[in-house]
């Protein structure tokens, strides 16, 4: 044997070798190309070594001394015929592609597994023309290939497509792909693919040639007809079995397994299944590892026209079956019995349970109101075959016209088919299950005997019958009395009782007394608020409190007790803590944490509200300011995104926020707002300018969100930046009635770039632009962002609390336009 030579980077021998059974061949080529090899199992001189070749060929039933085997095939080849018996065969010997005779004198050009026992066919070049015992496979001079029936030049090309290639060299590769220029089977595949194959763009049709697979997704019966789809379309079959998607991959039974051979094809039955072949365990069929379709009887054409299909799990087959009033036509179809009457009153419908047709382009789909609504549709239809319904109240009602297609029976469809037929069929339909229902009856003669005559005793039984009603009558007036004057007992014993017996971890119930007594009757008020007075006190054990007196509070005495129970389960170190509360005749008082500094708005706005300099409190320094609007950031956060309940608090002002004696901020009334009757929730006074701390939205009447106090949150931020009320006239040209703080402090900092305008008079001489300016300058732009007019514009207050704390970047927001209540 010579040596192989390099073509055009292929490994071909020079000359066509005798065929020998791949394993051996591999074998001895082996040890016969390494240099100074040694095989202690064969002899050392070349007879020898001839001898043991010829002793395992004689041994070898599968070796034959006429097949001829190439690497490819060239232009100076002799041209191919059926009978000359040879193969050309990948490197590693796992494809081999020739003519293989199909039936007597018919033959087909074709690519099979060549390393296993059971020959697999792939691929056809012919697989729809077969050809007879004197086709032939040439190369022409121009580099044409060409498989005709005859050399003849004016014969027809049967090859899939006109290929040319100035090399003029066709091989097998070792992947299962015939190769010719830039022309490969991959690309033109006929019923299966093969690992590493592409698979998008391409199609494929079943051999009888009655299933395809395009669009790289669905099956169609005949072409036209889809009865299955991929959510994603496919890419490729991977040596480890699974199928790669677009967007996603799917794995067959024996998935990662080694060792195995795999294909993917499209039966003559519509299916798609993928097969493997386990060479390791020396098994002798393909195995089912993976199928597209699990209910056969799904795919179309599967039985014939007013067929219905029958599928045996245990056995993976199905059968054919004629719905009753017809009868067998072909093998696969059905006729009736009985033509319909032209006359349809002359109609009448059998039910067919879980039976469904699914011709394609001859339903009507309908919502019908009830049963009677969709029989009767398809009976005013002289065209109307019969009709599918569902008793699940949906309404479904499909109308089979024209033809009954595709046919199957299955618990899974949860329908009945309403088969019409004429009224002299006699069928009784066996397909049963859903609609059938037991009858019985069970005939029972009763005769009641004649009433007895009158006798003299009936005057006094009636007496006797009155007197132990009437007895029974005033028992039962006085037990219900008793029992109504005890229920009233216990009921006010039960609501105190439910009241007073709470979790460890809940708010204490003060009784009224307790209150009045730690408030001195109520005689020292410290403030008033939107949701009642507040008054000074101090408990019994010496703990000096805030007690509100709330007005206007919807509900009853169970629904306030679980509203106050869910605010008492607020602990942040920025909010005001609840100590208790008072449910008793009506009156609902709150007892709070006394926080002993009073409220923001007493430090920052200290002109409007002291007149004299002995009341004047501390100007609060620009750390100071920081760390409170840092707290309060943090404590509505933590209401809007960490509570188990989701809670507003809709009154967010410096009159909320109060101060400790280390100035630790502490917002209170949060949580109120859902204790408050709706008319009481909000009163906006009709102005010109802008509204104190409302967002836009509160007038528009836009759902109410977070963002809400984000907006009301970022006009504090001012306050507390600019030491007054963010609707007092500044110096500015603007009118009063068009003017809008927010916008003036943007133009100030982010226009003129002078952000000592903005700043409290009071403290603007401590503002020192290395020390303050970041501090400053994200309480500015993070005021804002909060204060756009659009909440979708505004950021979370989780995510303010992080703006002021400098761990995330804040760009620049856009300025804040001013907005109006509506006049009426």
């Amino acid at each position: 044997m010579k040596a192989a030579t390099k073509v055009n980077g292929h490994g071909v021998n020079a000359k066509s070798q005798f065929y020998k059974k791949p394993p051996l061949i591999q074998t001895l080529h082996s040890f016969r190309n390494l240099p100074n090899a040694t095989m202690p199992f064969l002899p050392s001189s070349s007879s020898s070594l001839l001898f043991l070749l010829l002793f395992f060929f004689s041994l070898n039933p599968f070796f034959s001394s006429s097949q001829k085997i190439l690497s490819s095939f060239t232009s100076k080849n002799s041209p191919w015929n059926p009978t000359q018996n040879q193969i050309l065969l990948s490197p590693n010997s796992t494809f081999a592609a020739g003519f293989l005779q199909s039936s007597p004198n018919s033959f087909d050009f074709s690519i099979w597994y060549y390393s296993i026992s059971i020959k697999t066919v792939v691929w056809s070049a012919n697989p729809n023309y077969p050809l007879n015992s004197s086709a032939t496979l040439f190369i022409s001079s121009s580099g044409d290939l060409k498989l005709t029936p005859t050399t003849s030049s004016s014969a027809p090309n049967l090859w899939p497509v006109s290929v040319r290639n100035t090399s003029s060299l066709l091989f097998l590769q070792e992947d299962g792909n015939l190769v010719y220029g830039k022309w490969n089977s991959f690309l033109n595949p006929t019923d299966t693919f093969l690992p590493t194959q592409n698979i998008t763009g391409a199609n494929l049709t079943s051999s009888n040639g009655k299933f395809q697979f395009g669009g790289s997704n669905t099956l169609f019966y005949n072409g036209s007809d889809s009865y299955f789809s991929f959510q994603n379309a496919l890419q490729r079959l991977e040596d480890t079995g699974e199928v790669t998607q677009v967007n996603g991959r799917f794995y067959p039974s024996d998935f990662g397994e080694k060792g195995k051979l795999r294909r993917m094809k499209l039966d003559e039955d519509g299916n798609m299944r993928i097969y493997s072949f386990d060479l390791s365990s020396g098994s002798a069929n393909w195995t089912v590892v993976w199928r597209a379709v699990s209910q056969l009887c799904t795919i179309h054409g599967t039985c014939g026209t007013n067929s219905i299909c029958m599928y045996d799990a245990s056995t993976t087959q199905t059968s054919c079956a004629c719905p009753p009033g017809f009868r067998k036509d072909t093998s696969k179809s059905c006729m009736r019995k009985i033509p319909m009457s032209r006359d349809l009153k002359a109609t009448k419908f059998l039910p067919l349970d879980f039976v469904r047709f699914t011709g394609v382009g001859n339903q009507t789909d309908l919502k019908a109101l009830n049963f009677s609504s969709c029989q009767k549709n398809c009976s005013d239809k002289d065209n109307c075959l019969g009709f599918l319904f569902k008793y699940d109240g949906t309404g479904y009602c499909v109308l089979i016209l024209d033809k009954l297609l595709y046919g199957y029976w299955s618990p899974g469809t949860e329908v009945v088919m309403y088969l019409r037929v004429d009224n002299r069929e006699n069928d009784i339909s066996n397909f049963t299950g859903m609609t059938n229902v037991m009858e019985t009856s069970c005939p029972v003669r009763i005769s009641l005997p004649f009433p007895p005559e009158e006798s003299k005793a009936t005057t006094r039984n009636i007496v006797i019958i009155s007197t132990i009603f009437a007895a029974e009558l005033i028992s039962g007036v006085f037990f219900f009395w008793a029992f109504l004057k005890k229920y009233i007992k216990y009921r006010d014993m039960a609501r105190t009782f439910g009241l007073e017996v709470m979790p460890a971890i809940g708010p204490k119930r003060f009784s009224f007394s307790e209150i009045k007594t730690a408030t001195n009757n109520f005689t020292d008020k410290i403030g008033k608020g939107g949701f009642g007075d507040v008054y000074k006190g101090k408990l019994s054990d010496g703990r000096v409190v805030a007690v509100k007196c709330l007005k206007n509070v919807k509900g009853g005495d169970a629904e306030f007790w679980a509203e106050v129970t869910i605010i008492a389960r607020m602990h942040h170190l920025n909010l005001v803590r609840l100590w208790g509360f008072c449910a008793e005749k009506g009156r609902r008082i709150l007892v709070y944490e006394y926080v002993p500094n009073g409220s923001l708005g007493e430090f920052l706005f200290q002109k409007a509200l002291t007149g004299s300099s002995d009341a004047q409190k501390p100007i609060l320094d620009w750390n100071i300011r920081y760390r409170i609007a840092l707290g309060v950031a943090r404590a509505i956060a933590y209401l809007h995104e960490e509570c188990l309940e989701w809670v507003l608090h809709c009154d967010i002002k410096p009159e909320n926020i109060l101060l400790g004696d280390d100035f630790c901020p502490k917002v209170s009334d949060f949580g109120l707002a859902k204790l408050k009757k709706k008319e009481e929730m909000m009163t906006i006074s009709r102005f010109r300018g802008t509204p104190g701390y409302v967002a836009p939205e509160w007038t528009k009447a836009d759902p109410i969100t977070p963002k809400a106090d984000v907006y009301s949150f970022g006009l504090v931020l001012l306050e507390i930046v600019s030491g007054s009320r963010n609707f007092e006239h500044h110096n500015s040209k603007v009118e009063s009635d068009q003017w809008f703080f927010p916008a003036w402090a943007f133009d100030k900092v982010f226009k003129d770039m002078n952000v000592d305008d903005v700043l409290d008079p009071r403290i603007k001489h401590s503002y020192d632009s290395r020390a303050h300016f970041d501090l400053v300058n994200r309480m500015v732009k993070t005021a804002m962002w909060c204060i756009q007019d659009r909440p979708d514009a505004r950021p979370s207050m989780g995510k303010v609390a992080k703006m002021l704390e400098g761990t995330v970047e804040i760009i620049e927001p856009k300025k804040p336009t001013i907005f109006f209540l509506s006049e009426e």
